[in-house]
């Protein structure tokens, strides 16, 4: 019989990212960063109150990714989890990041306790979602991300794979929506894990959100 299959982001899930991102920002960029929005160009303005351009934005992202990466830390909770839920499953972080931070990541989430396969991706992550369940053939998949717009993508290529929304920074979770697309919003591993490991005891496909909606 096929294992489940945990498929989890990493920044603001497994680690934190923002608030060193934040931090780094203004020690070396003069740039202040607010926790509004998931959206992060929206949060980052200059000191001379000038907004940032996503080209500028990502520019910063590239600049962070792999040199301050030791600045991260890691979720409470997430390192008993994941070793938990991996007793019963396979796991695989899908993290956006370029193809040259793979081994910078590796070597960091291993570092923390957490050593699993990572799988880097540009862009929506309902391709690759679709294309490890192909792979793994698990009995039941979840997935775990921030971002909204990662679930709207898995929702539509992969509608079969649960979907938990996770915002694992308290100063950014207060500012964001639950996901439209997400099965379940929980930002904490601890209640996480019970749900994730329901899902994998029942071993069944998930359903439509409208079919959930109206249940």
């Amino acid at each position: 019989m096929t294992r489940p299959l945990l498929i989890t982001d990493c920044d603001e899930v497994l680690v934190h990212m923002v608030r060193h991102f934040a931090d780094w920002l203004d020690e070396a960029h003069a740039v202040d960063f607010t926790f509004g929005s998931w959206e992060l160009a929206k949060n980052m303005r200059r000191r001379s109150g000038e907004a940032l351009s996503q080209e500028e934005m990502w520019g910063f992202l590239h600049g962070f990714f792999p040199e301050q990466m030791h600045r991260q830390t890691i979720v409470p909770h997430a390192r008993e989890a994941i070793a938990a839920l991996a007793e019963q499953a396979d796991v695989v972080i899908l993290t956006n990041l370029q193809d040259q931070c793979q081994t910078h990541r590796v070597e960091q989430l291993a570092a923390f306790g957490i050593p699993h396969r990572v799988v880097c991706n540009q862009g929506g992550k309902g391709t690759p979602v679709a294309a490890l369940v192909a792979e793994y053939a698990p009995s039941v998949a979840v997935f775990v991300d921030d971002l909204p717009v990662h679930h709207q993508s898995v929702a539509e290529h992969a509608p079969d794979v649960w979907r938990l929304h996770m915002v694992s920074e308290p100063q950014l979770a207060a500012g964001i929506a639950p996901a439209a697309h997400a099965h379940v919003r929980i930002d904490d591993w601890q209640e996480a894990q019970r749900w994730i490991a329901a899902r994998f005891a029942a071993a069944e496909p998930a359903p439509a959100i409208e079919a959930l909606a109206t249940s």
